[in-house]
C-alpha cells in the first residue's frame, strides 16, 4: 500500500487512481492520520489484501483496536499480531512510564 500526504494530492491528484488502476491501494494522510483510502476494484484487485491493508492501516493509525482490525481483515487475532508485526507495527503499545510500572509490580 502507498501513502502519501495530502500535499501530494495537491500536486498530483490523480495519484491514487493510477494506484488503483495498477490494482494498488492508497493511503491519503492530512497531518499525519489517515483520512482516506483508495482500494482497486477491478480485475486486478485482491479484496483480502485491500481488506488486510485497511485493517492494518486502521490499526496503525490507531482508529480500531486489534480485535476489530482482525475482523475486517477475515483473520484470527493471532494471525493479525503476526500480519502487523511482518509490517513493522508494533502490536504492544505502552504510553511512557508504563513499562517502568508493569515490570515493578512483577518484583526485581
Amino acid at each position: 500500500m502507498h501513502t502519501v500526504t495530502d500535499q501530494e494530492i495537491e500536486h498530483d491528484p490523480l495519484r491514487p487512481l493510477h494506484c488503483a488502476l495498477r490494482g494498488e491501494s492508497t493511503m491519503v494522510t492530512a497531518g499525519g492520520q489517515a483520512v482516506m483510502m483508495a482500494l482497486p476494484l477491478g480485475a486486478k484487485a485482491s479484496t483480502s489484501a485491500a481488506l488486510l491493508d485497511l485493517a492494518a492501516q486502521l490499526y496503525d493509525s490507531e482508529q480500531v483496536s486489534l480485535g476489530r482490525a482482525a475482523e475486517i481483515a477475515g483473520l484470527g487475532y493471532a494471525e493479525m499480531m503476526d500480519e502487523l508485526g511482518r509490517r513493522g507495527i508494533a502490536t504492544l503499545r505502552l504510553q511512557p512510564g508504563e513499562l517502568e510500572r508493569e515490570l515493578a509490580a512483577y518484583g526485581p
